[in-house]
């Protein structure tokens, strides 16, 4: 399985494919999202035609279905949707996105009609291991964005208890359990307090492997009782922000057994202008030291394959 950070698909980087082809931003790292049994990202917009800006919100994105045959192209093959975007053009917004993601056969997790929808897993199939998707958000910004019995929204995780039961559901249907989760603090090189005691307790609830997305910078890797915590993988493409860290990105392998065990590696790159690239020599060996070096129970050699260590 492979994993990347945030993908907008909206504002500059609208800008940017509209100049350069839908498949301008996935150029250069193309080959490492294709070449993994299934590959998952968090994107960071609604895919809509309609909707209303959600008011006193900084930044407020809305993205073309014309966009999605593109990503499909590049490999990814699913997509979380638990984030504090996916409703910047409301309900009404949501649901396009929805039905866009539907009618173009990109699966989402995160998200849905109702609460129930927002918190199912999809399960996907690969040399015979089944593994369950599982998306949840600690970022809201209004409550009203909450996944409720009979409205849409978002899984929403500020506290363990639902997320813990879905994935206790997910597991007696899936060998591998994997929660791809939006939270931590904005720009952070640390993941904060809740970042570590949500990302233990959906491990010890049965999850094998969490990815988080939000901070918009790479965060460290923790192994825990075994397992995996990526806490997060920043931008992968994304509006270019004036923090130079925002840039440096990559895409994260997991090889995982019907077991539930993971061997992790680790794809250094930094995005010119949207454009994810890898990168070489000197560049990618100090990316990997400086992840090394704030990763917590782990550590990363310099072909980026991560280990665990006391």
């Amino acid at each position: 399985m492979s994993f990347t950070g945030d993908i907008l698909l909206a504002a500059s980087v609208e800008k940017l494919m509209l100049k350069n082809g839908y498949g301008y931003p996935y150029a250069k790292a193309r080959n490492y999202l294709q070449l993994s049994d299934i590959t998952a990202a968090n994107l960071e917009t609604p895919v809509t035609l309609r909707g209303t800006p959600a008011p006193n919100k900084q930044y407020v994105y809305k993205a073309s279905p014309d966009a999605l045959p593109a990503l499909i192209d590049s490999g990814v093959d699913l997509v979380n949707l638990a984030n504090n975007h996916t409703l910047d053009q409301g309900e009404v917004g949501l649901l396009d996105t929805i039905g866009y993601l539907k009618k173009v056969k990109l699966p989402n997790v995160g998200a849905g009609r109702n609460d129930a929808e927002a918190f199912k897993p999809v399960i996907k199939e690969a040399n015979g291991i089944r593994i369950a998707y599982l998306g949840l958000t600690r970022v809201v910004p209004v409550g009203s964005w909450k996944a409720g019995p009979n409205h849409p929204g978002l899984a929403e995780s500020y506290y363990p208890t639902r997320a813990v039961a879905a994935i206790k559901k997910a597991k007696a249907e899936a060998d591998v359990v994997v929660v791809m989760v939006h939270w931590g603090t904005e720009l952070a090189d640390l993941p904060n307090a809740d970042q570590k005691r949500l990302g233990h307790a959906y491990i010890d609830a049965g999850a094998d492997l969490v990815v988080g997305s939000h901070p918009h910078v790479l965060q460290g890797f923790e192994s825990y009782k075994g397992k995996w915590i990526a806490y997060s993988l920043g931008n992968f493409v994304f509006s270019g922000m004036p923090d130079k860290r925002t840039a440096d990105t990559g895409v994260l392998d997991a090889a995982c057994g019907a077991g539930g065990a993971c061997s992790l590696a680790f794809h250094p790159m930094r995005a010119v202008q949207s454009q994810p690239a890898p990168l070489e020599g000197e560049e990618a060996a100090a990316l990997l030291k400086r992840l090394a070096g704030i990763s917590v129970h782990a550590t990363i050699d310099a072909n980026g394959l991560i280990h665990a260590k006391e």
